[in-house]
């Protein structure tokens, strides 16, 4: 499963992308709002960062309006993702953005007929977002494993992208359900990695080697 950083801090981009771990990035104009920088000018610097997708979202509502933002971000670079939000007109600049070559990240997906549709528009992503479900008490991680059937049913491409991640369990669970992508705060991403058996027995190593005084030498 590919992870992107949910972010536009780009220096907490580049912090996360030493790892060599992060295959992409989304953004939007929520998360943006916390840089205090310029839109355009932080996915810029972040295209200088990492070389896979990054999601880019419009502002505009209509058609036109998301066309003409989808043409300022991708002079920015060939591996700008345009996201687009599952409405008639988002759909509408979808279908026309992919069939001029356009990565599109179709976001904001609650059920799995708007993921189809989405896939028929030639999306590359669809972001279901599955915290936000979770929160009404429905069933985020379920919309994964619908989606993941209908796409193979029908042999659609559009990558599933599991957003709206609140914790390692739900990357876990994105994962076992087949997820392409799990898009997630720099927060979850450093958890993936720990756990305290790791480091119990770490520790247990290098006092072992502390008392009995083995050395690596060059």
């Amino acid at each position: 499963m590919k992870i992107f950083l949910d972010t536009a801090d780009a220096k907490e981009i580049r912090e996360m992308a030493a790892s060599g771990l992060i295959d992409g990035v989304t953004t939007n104009p929520s998360l943006a709002a916390k840089t205090g920088r310029d839109y355009v000018e932080s996915l810029r610097e972040i295209a200088t960062i990492v070389g896979g997708p990054i999601s880019a979202e419009v502002l505009a509502t209509d058609y036109d309006g998301m066309m003409k933002q989808a043409k300022i971000f991708t002079q920015i670079g060939k591996h700008i993702a345009v996201k687009v939000p599952l409405t008639w007109d988002g759909l509408r600049a979808c279908k026309e953005l992919s069939a001029g070559g356009v990565m599109v990240n179709v976001t904001l997906c609650f059920s799995p007929m708007q993921a189809m549709l989405a896939a028929k528009a030639g999306a590359t992503f669809i972001s279901p977002f599955i915290g936000r479900l979770d929160d009404i008490g429905e069933d985020g991680m379920g919309l994964i494993r619908d989606i993941r059937t209908v796409y193979d049913n029908y042999g659609y491409k559009t990558e599933i992208l599991a957003a709206s991640v609140r914790h390692v369990m739900h990357v876990r669970e994105a994962a076992l359900a087949g997820a392409d992508v799990s898009t997630i705060p720099s927060s979850v991403f450093k958890q993936l990695y720990n756990h305290p058996l790791t480091d119990k027995g770490l520790a247990a190593f290098l006092a072992d080697a502390q008392k009995a005084n083995v050395v690596i030498k060059g």
